[in-house]
């Protein structure tokens, strides 16, 4: 009963579990506990890939990739698990036969919000590439208990609420309590020397905490392989001090139960202030050293001697997080197994290597000397020895260049002391690689210039992509049905067969068709707007769409310079002839970034005088979608017309959103910067709307003494835009609201929207050229999926494994 596929089997097994796992029968049975009783079922029919895929990866001949990531945004996972494994059509079947229908229980699954963005997102295509192309791989990362926020809008404002994924239960996770290990903090080091004379130290720690793994399932695409998603739930050594209860001091008896647990509470806690750093340097450390500690532990199940770890497991670090794997794998080598420094860190650098996905320095992680040292004074005796290595090897091969020393020394010594996290996982890993061709460059020619100079072939790119399983499969089922019918369906292992759409780029029978999907798809996004938003949009519209996190250099104010731009030209000439626009932002802002909350603030008060003034009634509507999430994602992708990517160059190192929208059809106006020079390649110039400063244009501008004002003051629609902003218009008349805002732009405009103003306007009127063209409009549509093939995170994981960690597929076969 657990293996069958038909939907009779599935039926007796969803009533299984409504009974025995959750103790219902179906008269009495709530939506979710059909939920979990689907999930039961599925997770019943991946349980056998799971085991041979888990077997198959214990082969002492077999390599794993590790990958190390603080995020893992991996969306719901009933429909995904659902679409991998081939079971909708049956699952549906059986559920309309029980008189429940599946799309509203998909509805009601709880998203995990482990990641803050692309980052845990990209990390979680990476994964279901792994396993579709039957790569033996673990993703390692924290199980925080409570996500990234859930987002209210209130009065205009962002309002943050507790995202609890946990509070009803998860039916993925299999925790594993005998799969646990203690991690170290505080305390002192003492040295010694061993029995056979070497010298050696020793960590007496302050405290421990326990690691305990909990793990899900990650399937492939009709493929046997099903990989793990281990994340670590932090635990007290001893949770319940008798002794003080005993004495009275009740909440002392489980003091220690509270702290150690606080560890994976939350994701990424505010580090402004100091007990915020000290969390978030602890959660990397904690995962970081559970996770190489598990790597061991394997390595030596396997039967293989340690120093042979780097032919058993590569190890890729997903940002400046979990840098500190470094001076942890070199600390477990060393003083745990005994091995001699020359030889863990030969085994060091042979497994390791680095992601770097910013060129923004305050992205680039460092960490106070003092406060590294009181939490982890065994780590930064280690980050010393390496320095003082590689700082010899340096001076060796540039004799008398201080000046270089001092740039790429592991410990920033201008003014507070300081680790400097990306120095660390550059000198430790084998590998460097960029997430986008002008991102790599970038690196290699600024952040990361002088090391590009000492080790030149550390250094690569493999930009990112995205899985079209989940977010044109899942998301848009209607376009994969007419993709299935026009091309065929092996584009979904092969994203690059979408090419043979390129001859029906010019058909009017396919090119109807094509709007009739992109038409359901606005409708449905429309019902949603409607039921989150109270805003009634119209589908007929161009859907005009920004979805990503709120950042001043992601520039969404530049866009609503834009909107209020138009408003502006309507409320001046109210015949004049524009295109209809829907504009649609969505995006969490960081709790503590106030001026990204200022922005969301700007988004609410433009949507509200916009959108309640007749004289623009049916030709132009602002929303602020809340709470974007993957879930959302699924319809807002599949609905957009445009995709706005207007980023200041040399800012956003790749972009995934931007890939999305392409894969779906939308056209991107954009500037230069991150995937999407890559994406005008590949769709074709004339595909794209192209607008703005290259990142070799504005550096020089920015160092030439950029005065913003003056853009301001020679561009009067500019100045009207940034006027109605500054005296209240969109504030309810408060001319103080958005003074820091409007201040910042006129005084400092770091991300140069000002000077890409006219630019982006113009290329919006480019825009409406193409829009007022429909056949135009939808072949430029049709090319842009057509050419999307690059863009599979299938083809970089291909990269990765060919160019960086030397893994090859092992094909599962599960008994039946």
């Amino acid at each position: 009963m657990r293996a069958g596929h038909s939907a009779e089997d599935l039926r007796q097994a969803i009533l299984d579990n409504l009974a025995c796992l959750q103790g219902k029968y179906p008269a009495i049975a709530t939506p979710h506990d059909w939920y979990m009783a689907v999930a039961f079922s599925v997770r019943d029919r991946m349980l056998a890939h799971w085991v041979a895929s888990v077997q198959a990866s214990a082969d002492p001949a077999v390599k794993v990739a590790c990958y190390l990531s603080a995020e893992f945004l991996m969306g719901p996972q009933l429909g995904n698990n659902l679409l991998n494994l081939g079971l909708e059509a049956p699952v549906r079947e059986a559920l309309q036969g029980l008189g429940q229908d599946l799309d509203g229980l998909l509805e009601d699954e709880e998203e995990p919000g482990l990641g803050n963005g692309g980052l845990g997102r990209l990390a979680a295509c990476y994964l279901d590439s792994l396993a579709t192309l039957e790569v033996p791989a673990v993703g390692y990362g924290i199980r925080y208990e409570f996500g990234i926020f859930d987002q209210l809008i209130r009065d205009g404002c962002q309002v943050e609420i507790t995202d609890k994924w946990l509070q009803r239960g998860t039916p993925w996770e299999i925790l594993r309590p005998e799969v646990g290990y203690y991690v170290s903090f505080g305390g002192h080091t003492e040295q010694y020397h061993d029995a056979d004379g070497c010298f050696r130290v020793r960590w007496i720690p302050a405290r421990h905490i326990k690691g305990v793994a909990c793990d899900t399932p990650v399937p492939g695409y009709r493929v046997g392989t099903c990989n793990t998603l281990r994340l670590w739930k932090s635990e007290a050594v001893e949770s319940f001090d008798f002794q003080d209860f005993n004495t009275g001091d009740y909440y002392g008896a489980v003091h220690e139960k509270v702290a150690s647990e606080t560890l994976s509470k939350v994701l990424y806690p505010n580090d402004e202030p100091q007990a915020g750093k000290r969390l978030r340097l602890a959660q990397q450390y904690f995962f970081v050293s559970c996770s190489l500690q598990d790597m061991l532990r394997l390595c030596v199940m396997k039967g293989v001697p340690v120093r042979d770890f780097a032919t058993q497991f590569v190890v890729q670090l997903n940002d400046t997080h979990p840098s500190i794997a470094v001076a942890e794998l070199m600390r477990l080598l060393v003083d745990e197994h005994g091995l001699g420094w020359d030889e863990a860190w030969a085994i060091t650098r042979q497994a390791l290597a680095y992601t770097n996905h910013t060129l923004l320095p305050e992205a680039l992680e460092t960490w106070a000397l003092p406060l590294f040292e009181t939490m982890l004074p065994r780590l930064l005796e280690i980050i010393h020895e390496i320095n003082r290595r590689f700082l010899d090897e340096v001076r060796q091969r540039h004799p008398g260049d201080e000046a270089l020393v001092a740039r790429v020394s592991l410990i920033d010594e201008a003014g507070e002391k300081r680790v400097r996290m990306a120095h660390l996982a550059t000198v430790g890993c084998h590998a460097v690689n960029g997430v986008a061709g002008l991102h790599t460059r970038l690196l290699r020619e600024t952040v990361l210039r002088d090391f590009a100079g000492l080790y030149p072939e550390r250094f690569r790119n493999v930009t990112n992509g995205v899985t079209p399983r989940r977010f044109l499969m899942l998301a848009n089922p209607a376009l994969a049905r007419l993709l299935d019918a026009a091309i065929g369906g092996g584009w979904a292992r092969d994203l690059e067969r979408l090419r043979h759409l390129e001859p029906l780029a010019d058909d009017a029978g396919f090119q109807e068709e094509w709007q009739r999907v992109k038409a359901g798809n606005k409708q449905r996004l429309a019902a949603r707007i409607l039921a989150a938003t109270g805003t009634r949009v119209d589908a007929a519209t161009l859907f005009d769409i920004q979805v990503k996190r709120i950042h001043e250099y992601k520039r969404q104010h530049l866009n609503l310079l834009h909107v209020i731009t138009v408003y502006q030209r309507l409320q001046c000439d109210p015949g004049l002839a524009i295109v209809p626009r829907t504009v649609v932002f969505g995006g969490k802002a960081a709790p503590g970034y106030a001026m990204a909350k200022l922005m969301i603030r700007l988004a609410t008060g433009v949507a509200a005088v916009v959108n309640d003034d007749p004289v623009v009634a049916g030709r132009l509507k602002v929303v602020f979608y809340p709470d974007f999430n993957v879930k959302q994602a699924h319809a807002i992708y599949p609905a957009a017309d445009l995709s706005e990517q207007i980023s200041t160059a040399g800012k956003e190192a790749s972009g995934t959103g931007n890939m999305k929208f392409m894969l779906n059809g939308a056209l991107t106006i954009g500037t230069l910067d991150g995937a999407n020079v890559e994406i005008r390649e590949a769709a074709g110039a004339e595909n794209f709307f192209l607008f703005g400063l290259t990142a070799e244009q504005a550096a020089p501008l920015q160092g030439a003494g950029y005065r913003p004002r003056d853009w301001y003051e020679r561009d009067a629609e500019l100045g009207a835009a940034i006027d109605a902003i500054a005296d209240g218009t969109f504030s309810r008349g408060d001319a103080g609201v958005f003074r820091p805002l409007v201040d910042h732009l006129l005084d400092h405009d770091t991300y140069l929207l000002l000077a890409d103003y006219r630019a982006y306007v113009d290329a919006q009127q480019a825009v409406d050229a193409a829009w007022r063209q429909p056949w135009r409009w939808t072949r430029m549509s049709i090319l842009n999926t057509a050419r999307s093939g690059r863009f599979s995170s299938d083809r970089a994981i291909r990269e990765y494994c060919d160019g960086i960690w030397g893994v090859q597929p092992v094909p599962v076969r599960p008994e039946p």
